[in-house]
């Protein structure tokens, strides 16, 4: 695994790493700054500033930018005009928690981890902590449902590439609990089935970010170590990567085969030669 840094440091943690086609998108999240890092040339430009602690990044069918704005509480879109748009933030009446991670279906739902309560609203938060999913309703406004009822702390998620497949890192704040890397059937009214614990890890020392493979294997971010794991939870590879603690993931390029990695020291690197989605 040949492992090159191509931006940073930047001050706080790097997340949020999306290929848009050309370029690689990542967020600084302490800086609220949106980065684009073209590896054509190799330079770093800012993308979006002011953008409230936003984490994790998603794109749409329709090539519109979604992020969880964590110091917010809420997901935004990011307008190709420079503005944002908020959607929905409450459910049954409550503000929902600080959004980390999101992913985008093909009927444009957006689903999306909500771990931790804000400390910095007087609004009282919902009393759970759970994967939300953001959709329209017939009259085109977006509301938000819950769709988790057994996790008490869901960070990094992603999708199958054929959607039938929710995969969730639960991270319990919990020094006597495991974390787990959990797959969740989507079924055919849209909600989740019962999950299935891919692989569980150490307390505290789960999965912080994830991608899938070409072959649909889960990618996994855990911090000191890259891993791929099997859908079925074979541990099929783990490299070290002894750089700053990995946080996210994503690939990129022509043929998306190269593994493009954000750093808890805010580092972009790139790994050429893993398999790819």
């Amino acid at each position: 695994m040949h492992v090159e840094q191509v931006a940073g440091p930047y001050t706080g943690a790097a997340d949020g790493p999306l290929w848009d086609g050309e370029a690689l998108l990542f967020t600084l999240v302490g800086e609220s700054r949106v980065m684009r890092y073209h590896p054509g040339t190799g330079r770093v430009v800012e993308y979006r500033r002011y953008t409230n602690n936003t984490s994790g990044l998603a794109f749409d069918g329709e090539g519109r930018l979604y992020g969880c704005e964590s110091g917010g509480c809420r997901v935004v879109r990011f307008n190709s005009d420079g503005s944002t748009s908020m959607l929905a933030d409450r459910l049954d009446g409550r503000l929902h928690n600080q959004p980390d991670d999101l992913v985008v279906d093909a009927a444009g739902r957006i689903w999306f981890s909500d771990p931790a309560p804000a400390s910095f609203t007087l609004e009282p938060p919902v009393d759970h902590a759970s994967v939300l999913r953001l959709e329209h309703d017939s009259d085109g406004a977006w509301h938000i449902q819950r769709m988790t009822f057994d996790t008490v702390f869901p960070t990094a998620i992603t999708l199958s590439a054929d959607e039938q497949m929710l995969y969730v890192a639960e991270n319990p704040e919990d020094d006597a609990v495991p974390s787990e890397l959990r797959a969740y059937s989507v079924l055919s009214d849209g909600t989740l089935g019962p999950p299935a614990v891919v692989q569980s890890f150490e307390p505290r020392s789960g999965v912080r970010g994830m991608c899938i493979d070409a072959d649909g294997n889960p990618v996994a971010c855990l911090g000191t170590a890259i891993a791929v794991f099997s859908p079925s939870g074979e541990l099929l590879v783990s490299h070290p990567f002894e750089r700053g603690g990995a946080t996210n993931c994503a690939f990129g390029g022509p043929r998306l085969d190269t593994l493009y990695v954000t750093t808890e020291d805010g580092q972009l690197y790139r790994i050429r030669d893993m398999s790819r989605r």
